[in-house]
């Protein structure tokens, strides 16, 4: 079973409960490391902590959640070893996979729909990294990281 962390701020509840759902529903383990309460919170503190818990977790991804998804993609990023990939289309979803390796999908709350968000989702875990001429440019990013 492959293990996800999702994480939010205040204005993601709904659209990361939905997410959730449908991910326990398909055999995922879920850990919720985001706002539940719907009080005011600081999406850079989350992003963070979602990114590390994927990057200590080598076999799992992660799923960042705020308003717009910028705020929190930036912070989790700033993470040694975290590619999160900003994405409101699905063949961004596809593509932070392929060329990326990405580990963390980061979206916006307030920009699309939770039904959107779920089939985004379901495209960044079931494509793989393509390797590759992709190999030695993800390469790149992650020994400037060191």
């Amino acid at each position: 079973m492959k293990r996800i962390y999702i994480g939010n701020d205040h204005t993601a509840i709904e659209m990361k409960n939905a997410i959730k759902k449908h991910l326990i529903e398909n055999g995922y383990e879920v850990v919720d490391v985001g706002n539940n309460d719907g009080n005011s919170c600081n999406y850079a503190n989350i992003g963070i902590t979602l990114a590390e818990a994927v990057v200590a977790d080598k076999d799992s991804k992660g799923i960042a959640l705020c308003g717009t998804g910028i705020g929190i993609s930036i912070a989790a990023n700033k993470v040694q070893g975290a590619r999160a990939g900003l994405v409101y289309e699905v063949q961004t979803a596809e593509l932070t996979r392929q060329h990326n390796n990405a580990n963390i999908l980061a979206t916006g709350a307030r920009l699309i729909a939770v039904d959107k968000a779920i089939l985004l989702v379901d495209t960044f875990l079931n494509t793989e990294f393509e390797g590759g001429r992709h190999h030695e440019r993800v390469g790149t990013l992650d020994e400037y990281n060191k």
